[in-house]
């Protein structure tokens, strides 16, 4: 079992930089402490209040109406002015949400779908296997890790995240784990 301190039981002696240096340290990620059978959410997981009280609620917005912002790139290399609204809705799609959903970029369903069960059958491998790709070290050809700002973010967020670059130059197969290595034979399907 991964050893965090649940926020539960924070207080003045909690130490933030060592929880956070531990939960790196076991290259398990998110998806470990989950199949570690933890029974609470470590504390570095949990932002600060920013008014300095403890009560470690956030806002919840009453807007009935919220949804993921939608990117539209239809035609973005034949319309200068489709092009620079579409740089405004992401500009303001990453200011006040902080993600957006893109659509019509070219990249097919299937392609699309092939790279989700990657993931999918990533982070479905044993622990000692995923360990191999855990880095910080952006310029691996594939990287796997727990919050690229971990170390330097407010509160850690619960997620973990595989990378690679897949342009200007695609990696070889060889250097991503077998079960995504599917994805380089795509290159060819991406715009």
């Amino acid at each position: 079992m991964i050893n965090v301190t649940p926020f539960s039981k924070l207080d003045e002696t909690f130490d933030r930089a060592s929880e956070l240096k531990a939960f790196d340290d076991t290259k398990a990620g998110v998806k470990g402490l989950v199949d570690s059978g933890i029974a609470e959410i470590p504390g570095i997981f949990y932002r600060p209040p920013k008014d300095g009280s403890n009560s470690g609620e956030t806002p919840v917005s009453n807007e009935p109406h919220l949804g993921v912002p939608v990117v539209d790139l239809e035609d973005i290399d034949k319309d200068l002015l489709k092009r620079r609204e579409v740089v405004d809705k992401i500009r303001e799609a990453s200011e006040t949400w902080g993600f957006f959903q893109v659509v019509n970029h070219g990249v097919p369903v299937s392609v699309q779908e092939e790279i989700i069960n990657g993931a999918h059958r990533f982070f479905e491998l044993d622990i000692e296997e995923k360990k191999q790709y855990y880095t910080r070290d952006n310029s691996k050809p594939f990287s796997y890790n727990c919050n690229f700002d971990l170390f330097s973010a407010p509160s850690a967020n619960w997620r973990d995240t595989i990378f690679t670059q897949m342009a200007p130059n695609s990696p070889s197969s060889q250097d991503l784990p077998q079960v995504c290595s599917s994805v380089t034979k795509l290159r060819n399907h991406i715009p």
